[in-house]
């Protein structure tokens, strides 16, 4: 185990926004990573498990504590069984699917970060959730420094949630997820901007969809593509809202008309886009606020336009929840995670 001090941590997330850890650690084994807890824990220093900073927003002035980087890699499949290594990129993983022919993970390319983080959001976009393929999550347990695999009954997945960001937010970290795909299986067209593109053709490919979905990703700037100003964000920075139908037919009635809206699920709730709320409430794409603001391309997308500090950031986010809250009587919540406020 190598430790480093004031590490500067803003290059290792997409934000690049933030100041130093004061002790840093890469964890290239399980080994290293029970070590680096041990010592912190020897030592009363507090402790921040960091994967691929996709989802992350550094407070100004850094963390003083140590930041335990996974670096865990590897992959293996076995009929459809992929267990692969919190520290593999998502995406890489993502063509090995396609390549070998598997189905479950093809609308979730282009996403950014590791796969240590999938389980922790559970993951999800263009019709597709993590969720539904994952079969279990192998977890150090940071109170025993005990390794535990969890079935994914035990995970309590839900939008955008799981034990891992709720419930046992502060006791495991991943350190392998097991995906069960389906081989041969029938790409997914269940989301309206992937049947537009393939409007007319019977059966695309896996790896035609997984391409549609990155020039998707890429056209509202949620690809990262060096020097794309758009690309310096954390993907999508607000939840889309989940009302339950009561409160959905008190909004319908204060607008005068029904929002644009679509199921939660079949939980009876209804999903409002957030992206929508925010531009109601007279944010557009482009919106600037000091150093940061909100993508050209994608209004769920705040941006650091270069030199942009977490200060600004989070002015903007307190800036957009009033105004939503405001118009609608919606609460936004954010999905990066912070660190050092």
């Amino acid at each position: 185990m190598r430790m480093e001090e004031n590490r500067a941590l803003a290059p290792l997330t997409t934000m690049g926004i933030g100041g130093a850890a004061r002790w840093f650690v890469e964890a290239s084994s399980e080994r290293d990573l029970v070590e680096a807890f041990a010592w912190a824990r020897e030592r009363g220093v507090e402790i921040f498990v960091l994967g691929g900073g996709s989802n992350l927003l550094v407070a100004d002035r850094g963390f003083d504590g140590l930041v335990v980087r996974i670096a865990l890699k590897g992959m293996e499949a076995d009929t459809g069984v992929y267990r692969v290594a919190a520290g593999e990129e998502w995406d890489g993983f993502v063509s090995r699917a396609v390549t070998d022919g598997c189905a479950g993970v093809e609308c979730l390319a282009g996403i950014p970060g590791t796969v240590g983080g999938t389980p922790v959001q559970n993951v999800g976009a263009y019709g597709q959730e993590v969720a539904e393929t994952i079969e279990r999550v192998r977890v150090l347990d940071r109170a025993t420094l005990e390794f535990h695999e969890l079935a994914a009954a035990e995970c309590g997945f839900a939008y955008r949630e799981s034990i891992f960001n709720t419930t046992a937010r502060e006791r495991f970290v991943a350190t392998r997820v097991d995906y069960r795909l389906r081989p041969g299986g029938a790409a997914n067209l269940r989301y309206a901007d992937v049947q537009r593109v393939f409007a007319g053709v019977a059966e695309p490919g896996l790896s035609q969809v997984a391409a549609a979905v990155r020039e998707i990703r890429r056209g509202k700037g949620m690809l990262l593509v060096t020097g794309d100003a758009d690309c310096r964000s954390a993907g999508s920075f607000f939840r889309n809202p989940v009302l339950a139908s009561e409160k959905f037919h008190a909004l319908t009635e204060r607008l005068g008309a029904e929002p644009p809206h679509y199921s939660a699920g079949g939980t009876g709730r209804v999903k409002l886009p957030a992206a929508w709320l925010i531009e109601q409430a007279g944010f557009a794409k482009g919106f600037t606020l000091g150093q940061v603001g909100i993508s050209s391309r994608h209004t769920l997308a705040l941006v650091n336009r270069g030199g942009g500090t977490a200060r600004e950031m989070m002015a903007l986010r307190d800036r957009i929840v009033a105004e939503v809250e405001a118009r609608f009587g919606v609460r936004l919540e954010m999905e990066p995670v912070t660190l050092g406020f």
